[in-house]
């Protein structure tokens, strides 16, 4: 006689998938909950508790642990030995093994207290699912009910199936795994609030990229279990995403969220730095003044913007060539004019955007760290030097948040909203200055300067007071800084210490 055993908390499925077994010659045993259900659907089912002849015990923390059942499951029917075994001990020949577990994860979501959070630690049904997926060779192990029909399928067909019995057990192993791993994440975190000790992300990959960086490397994209960044992303049209392409996604919309929702505003990104950004009264005045800032660099770049784009706003990104528009939603009548584009690419997006810890692997070693969230703190902000008009003040946060999503060292230069110079990625910051003030030209008389890091010598100030900065935001932390502030003085230009650094170096 052919044992199935079922136990499961998801029970989608179930009764079709015993029925099937059971048209197939195969004796039902289960426990708790499932027996009832499959009881109710007419089906006959031997309890557990029958066949080993213990009860289930402890409010049914125990229930299959039992020498017959793990006996039965875990017989190498290739081995006369094993054989012998089960017949003199008259061990019931186990098939199939359909677990799924209590569902810890969303009963953590839930808040639920930790006595009541730890009866939601399934014991019996990953040993059981290990014990099927050790013995993979002779038993078909099914913790998906998706998987149901296939090894109905298999069964009927009488094949081998030894492929697809492995299949479902390196699936198996992975659903122990992630719920093994779950349980000490959440654990740990009630107790301490830090990263563990051990740290298991969990990712699902989702698909093969065209390519990584480069066209010789290859590339994965890999979705967080946790819900990351890419379930905030919906691609509705064009090519492929390319491994570039979500990296740049990332930094156009990680500016965009800081920029907030209260007014339209709009980043275009080249090569992870936001080479245009501007706020509007309009979502198409907030693209037309990101493009002015450096139409240029904005070639063949990404847009992102806060508002849904109509016609009149596609129109006008259509005169331009842009690999990505992202954006919120897209009306009816936009969406026949970019999709005549056929080397564009269209997301939907949504924040918030998850603020998880940001990580960095290093030859296969990883750092991990606090997100880098908030611009700066009201009660820590420091005129160092001279006075700020009122009208300055919103520049100055404005250029303060787009220098953090500025690759380091960084410089900002922006007027009435609108990114005017940045200077990226230099290795010395009066080089950065320089870029940003030439890029700006005439446009930065009257307009405000950013940097992400302290100024370590005066000469960064002197470069814009020749291109005629009003004022400077910089965190301060340099041991010149009484320097940096005299000649500031001297040269009466405004300077505001934020005491926050917003260095990004990857």
């Amino acid at each position: 006689m052919r044992y199935a055993l079922l136990s499961v908390f998801d029970k989608h499925g179930v009764e079709d998938f015993a029925r099937g077994l059971t048209e197939l010659g195969f004796s039902l045993l289960s426990t708790g909950g499932t027996a009832r259900t499959l009881e109710q659907a007419g089906l006959s089912v031997i309890p557990v508790s029958h066949l080993t002849g213990f009860p289930e015990i402890l409010d049914g923390r125990v229930k299959t642990l039992h020498p017959l059942i793990f006996g039965g499951i875990l017989a190498r029917r290739s081995r006369e030995e094993d054989r012998k075994t089960m017949e003199e001990q008259d061990l019931p020949d186990i098939r199939v093994v359909a677990v799924n577990l209590y569902p810890f994860a969303r009963k953590a979501r839930e808040g639920l207290e930790e006595t009541e959070l730890l009866e939601f630690i399934d014991i019996g049904g990953p040993t059981l699912i290990r014990a099927a997926a050790k013995n993979y060779r002779d038993v078909f192990v099914v913790v998906d009910p998706r998987d149901y029909p296939r090894v109905l399928d298999a069964l009927r067909d009488g094949e081998d199936a030894l492929e697809l019995r492995r299949e479902l057990a390196l699936k198996a192993f992975v659903h122990t795994a992630v719920y093994d791993a779950t349980i000490y994440t959440e654990l740990y975190r009630r107790k301490h609030g830090d990263p563990p000790e051990y740290l298991f992300p969990v990712y699902r990959r989702m698909h093969t990229l065209r390519y990584g960086e480069n066209p010789h490397q290859r590339g994965w994209a890999y979705e967080a279990l946790s819900h990351g960044f890419l379930s905030t992303l919906q691609p509705l049209w064009g090519k492929a995403l390319s491994f570039n392409n979500y990296v740049d996604l990332y930094a156009a919309l990680a500016l965009l969220q800081d920029l907030g929702e209260e007014k339209p505003a709009c980043v275009i990104v080249k090569h992870t730095n936001p080479c245009g950004t501007a706020r509007g009264d309009t979502a198409l005045e907030a693209y037309e003044r990101a493009l002015e800032g450096d139409p240029v660099s904005a070639f063949g770049g990404i847009v992102a913007l806060n508002r849904p784009v109509d016609r009149t706003l596609a129109e006008k990104l259509n005169e331009h060539f842009l690999e990505i528009v992202a954006a919120p939603d897209f009306h009816d009548e936009a969406w026949e004019v970019l999709t005549k584009k056929k080397n564009r690419r269209l997301v939907r997006f949504r924040f918030p955007l998850p603020d998880g810890y940001d990580a960095r692997l290093l030859g296969g070693d990883l750092l991990l760290q606090e997100p880098d969230l908030g611009i700066w703190e009201e009660e820590n902000l420091t005129v160092v030097s001279g006075e700020v008009p009122q009208e300055l003040w919103e520049d100055l946060r404005f250029a303060f948040t787009v220098v953090k999503h500025v690759k380091s060292n960084a410089i900002v230069v922006a007027r009435d909203e609108q990114v005017l110079g940045v200077g990226a990625g230099q290795m010395n910051r009066v080089q950065a200055v320089r870029i940003a003030l030439t890029q700006a030209g005439e446009k930065a008389r009257g307009a405000v300067l950013a940097s992400d890091a302290f100024f370590p010598f005066p000469d960064s100030v002197e470069e814009a007071h020749r291109a005629g900065i009003r004022a400077i935001v910089q965190p301060g932390g340099s041991v010149r800084d009484e320097e940096v502030i005299a000649r500031a003085r001297e040269l009466g230009i405004a300077m505001v210490f934020t005491g926050i650094r917003h260095f990004r170096h990857a």
